[in-house]
């Protein structure tokens, strides 16, 4: 009798050890991250190889172990059940509750998902012969319940073949940088690299680009010497050159070409053809995603392209640089605003230019001003007030106080901005 109660309460103690293992398992493989096991597969490591073509069929997965766990949890319950009335009479049954209920909610429950919690990936690696056993024994079982499942859902409108997950793989990956600059595991500028690179296939050229009213254009029909002169006194090392009219751009100089075409008329800026100097210019859609922009960039080994809207008027012209600043950002010093036209004030507002793009300020000053609506500071403000505001005019919104400083014309030039609770 004593031998036979023994016996019992060690198979429960074995069933208790393996609904542990069951509960472990599914939380440590499924919160256990692809890329770290991808890295470890990749590395050699065959246990993490055996993990990811687990959870490649995660329902499958997660099947097999909840049929297992269910399994080991009603025969261990039901073997105390049959001790504790052995031992107790009727009343075993209430005592083996609330034996059972203990035991299963502390050691196959809260203490084994709370250590996979705590280290997923190295959890999954330890137990993933364990679960590729469970899933060879119980994958067909699990499949056959998944297909009823499927079907239960499909009843009340949800297909989940069909139906695709809420969050992209993009928002994900902007969730988790998001995530780990919060903890302190990327500093602001690793952040806004990474996101940068994400925003590439969102933003469109004409997000980035510089608009025509601040390019630096030079006319062809202008004296030789003239044109020369504006080229090498540019700052910029490429020039759209146009005929009659800024829309009719007619080429692109370069500073180098340029150099050598004077060389080769002995320095004579009037003998230079600058017709001849010019590459022929490249035309792209305002509506080209910076990630195909970049592409075509790469693939022409070009730097330059003039920006057109849907009628062929020339918009701007986006750069290499203006792409590659969108994920590297600006070279600022710790304490300054390293964004032209702006200015930070001792009273703690800033001072801005109307034509600052809203995304330098936010990647500059870490704001989260929207910039679906408008590009510009000034457009965000246009917008909102839907209107456009006359000088010492203020709004409020977003969490800020936007104060126009200064208007010319329909333009507001200058702004001054401030948290709204100052």
């Amino acid at each position: 009798m004593m031998f036979e109660l023994w016996v019992t309460g060690a198979v429960i103690l074995f069933l208790i050890m393996l609904s542990f293992l069951f509960s472990g398992s599914e939380t440590g493989m499924t919160a256990a991250s692809k890329a770290r096991l991808h890295s470890l597969a990749a590395g050699g490591d065959v246990r993490a190889g055996v993990v990811e073509k687990l959870i490649e069929r995660k329902d499958r997965l997660v099947g097999a172990l909840l049929i297992g766990n269910n399994l080991v949890n009603i025969l261990a319950s039901a073997l105390t059940t049959s001790l504790f009335l052995r031992l107790f009479g009727d009343a075993g049954v209430v005592y083996a509750t609330l034996v059972m209920t203990v035991m299963l909610v502390i050691f196959s429950e809260i203490l084994p998902k709370s250590l996979a919690l705590f280290r997923p990936e190295q959890f999954a690696l330890k137990v993933s012969p364990f679960a590729r056993a469970i899933v060879f024994l119980f994958g067909p079982v699990s499949s056959a319940a998944n297909v009823v499942v499927r079907g239960i859902l499909v009843l009340f409108g949800i297909n989940l073949a069909r139906d695709a997950p809420m969050v992209s793989a993009h928002d994900e990956l902007r969730g988790t940088v998001e995530v780990l600059h919060r903890e302190g595991a990327f500093i602001k500028q690793e952040r806004d690299r990474v996101g940068g690179l994400l925003d590439l296939a969102e933003l469109e050229v004409s997000d980035v680009m510089i608009h025509r009213t601040g390019m630096r254009l030079a006319n062809a029909d202008d004296p030789p010497d003239v044109v020369v002169r504006e080229i090498l006194q540019s700052p910029y090392t490429r020039i759209p050159v146009y005929r009659q009219s800024t829309d009719n751009i007619v080429g692109v100089v370069h500073a180098k070409d340029l150099l050598r075409a004077l060389h080769e008329v002995d320095n004579d800026p009037r003998r230079v053809d600058i017709l001849k100097v010019a590459s022929k210019p490249w035309f792209v859609p305002d509506t080209t995603t910076l990630h195909d922009q970049l592409n075509a960039f790469l693939r022409k080994k070009a730097h330059v392209a003039i920006v057109v809207d849907e009628y062929g008027e020339v918009e701007g012209l986006v750069t290499l640089e203006d792409i590659i600043e969108e994920i590297v950002g600006e070279i600022a010093d710790e304490h300054d605003v390293d964004v032209q036209g702006v200015k930070q004030e001792a009273d703690g507002s800033v001072v801005v230019d109307g034509s600052v793009p809203i995304r330098d300020l936010n990647r500059a000053l870490d704001w989260n001003l929207p910039d679906e609506e408008a590009t510009t500071i000034a457009g965000l403000v246009i917008h909102e007030a839907q209107s456009i505001p006359e000088e010492k005019q203020a709004f409020t919104f977003h969490g800020k106080r936007f104060i126009v400083m200064k208007r010319n014309k329909n333009r507001i030039v200058k702004l001054r901005v401030r948290d709204a609770e100052k």
